[in-house]
């Protein structure tokens, strides 16, 4: 075979298959596609999750870290030296008011105290001798015979034995709360905390013997923003206290409630720009434990009628907050909405954009824009399943879409 015709066979070979590639290009199947997926098909209503704005009253709520505090906190230390000679209460358990506690060898101060009476006794009757001497001296058969200076030294000595008798009285009331020390007692009712020294061993006044702590009822002390004072000093004044709620630090549920607010501190502190709280909680069932680190909600105001939705149906864009919201022909519009604040953990109130009974899309926004088509659907509703001519032309647009790869 020639050069020529070899060249004429690849030039035509290179045409079959150049006019194959075009019309498979080009299948029937093409145009119906077009029709139903590009912008000459109507596209089906999307399934959304629809809830209509709602008006109820809305607690406003402040919110902080905050810190348990045990009412009272004492440490208890012996009042007098000696040896230890036994630990009374139980570590980690409740002890009460005037309960001994711990016990100090009483015999050196037991000593001293019924020396302080013995010398009462003796003063005593010193007393009485003198006063029966200054009496007989003032009796007028033997007046006569008692010099003048005399009668006065035996008035100086009866005064001079009651005052001895006086402070032998104040000896013996010091040396009785001595002793009475040895016998170390509960100053309040609380929780005894770990000993921190054990029997046996020679405490002084600055040894600590336990730690205790008062649980009923507990603080918590917790600091708010400077710019908040204004509206809690105005809440506090309505002459009902402000209701405090003690949250956990790791999923915000309530651990104790019904605590009320006491004291708002007298001065702000112009390092942090906060102010701070105390609020007080019965804590009936140990629910808070000093040094616990909580989150509290400290109630200021109620709204009444506020408009309240969904927190997952509000949107943001470059213009700030926005709902997608369905209109009567079942599309939907952006409308934009001021956020008032939040209610609880799901919801927010909106202070404008919004009407009572408007339908917000809390749902399957990801798939709409302005002017979609949708299927609304109320919460837990699922979309209702595709009718048999609907599946025919899914199927249809399926193949041909496939016949355009």
């Amino acid at each position: 075979m020639s050069r020529f015709w070899k060249i004429a066979l690849i030039v035509l070979a290179v045409v079959v298959i150049a006019v194959v590639g075009i019309r498979m290009l080009h299948k029937p199947g093409d145009g119906a596609a077009k029709g139903a997926n590009g912008k000459g098909g109507d596209a089906p209503p999307v399934p959304v999750t629809v809830v209509p704005v709602v008006k109820q009253n809305v607690p406003v709520y402040l919110t902080a870290l905050g810190t348990v505090q045990a009412l009272n906190t004492v440490t208890v230390i012996p009042q007098v030296s000696g040896r230890l000679l036994s630990i009374e209460f139980t570590e980690g358990q409740p002890v009460k008011q005037g309960q001994v506690l711990a016990r100090i060898d009483p015999r050196t101060f037991q000593a001293n105290y019924d020396q302080a009476v013995s010398r009462r006794k003796q003063d005593q009757s010193l007393l009485a001798t003198a006063r029966s001497n200054y009496q007989r001296s003032q009796d007028p058969k033997y007046s006569q015979y008692v010099a003048k200076i005399d009668q006065v030294t035996q008035k100086n000595t009866v005064a001079q034995y009651e005052a001895a008798v006086a402070a032998d009285e104040a000896a013996i009331r010091d040396a009785k709360v001595q002793l009475d020390y040895t016998e170390i007692r509960s100053p309040i009712d609380g929780l005894a905390g770990i000993r921190a020294v054990d029997p046996g061993n020679v405490v002084t006044t600055s040894s600590a013997i336990v730690t205790l702590t008062q649980l009923h009822p507990i603080n918590v002390m917790f600091t708010l923003p400077e710019q908040n004072l204004d509206m809690v000093r105005s809440a506090a004044q309505g002459g009902k206290p402000l209701e405090v709620t003690a949250l956990d630090r790791v999923d915000a549920h309530p651990i104790a409630s019904g605590g009320v607010l006491k004291v708002i501190d007298n001065q702000i502190d112009t390092s942090t720009g906060t102010f701070r709280l105390k609020s007080e909680f019965s804590n009936e069932h140990d629910e808070l434990w000093p040094g616990q680190f909580v989150n509290v909600r400290l109630l200021v105001n109620t709204v009444d009628g506020g408009l309240v939705i969904p927190s997952q149906g509000v949107q943001r864009g470059p213009d700030g907050d926005y709902v997608y919201l369905v209109q009567g022909d079942n599309t939907v519009k952006m409308q934009s909405i001021v956020v008032a604040g939040e209610v609880g953990d799901s919801h927010v109130m909106v202070g404008s954009g919004l009407k009572v009974g408007d339908k917000v899309v809390t749902e399957g926004q990801f798939r709409l824009k302005p002017g979609s088509k949708v299927n609304p659907l109320k919460p837990g509703e699922v979309p209702a399943a595709p009718t048999a001519a609907e599946l025919q032309k899914s199927r249809q647009d399926n193949k041909g879409g496939r016949g355009r790869h």
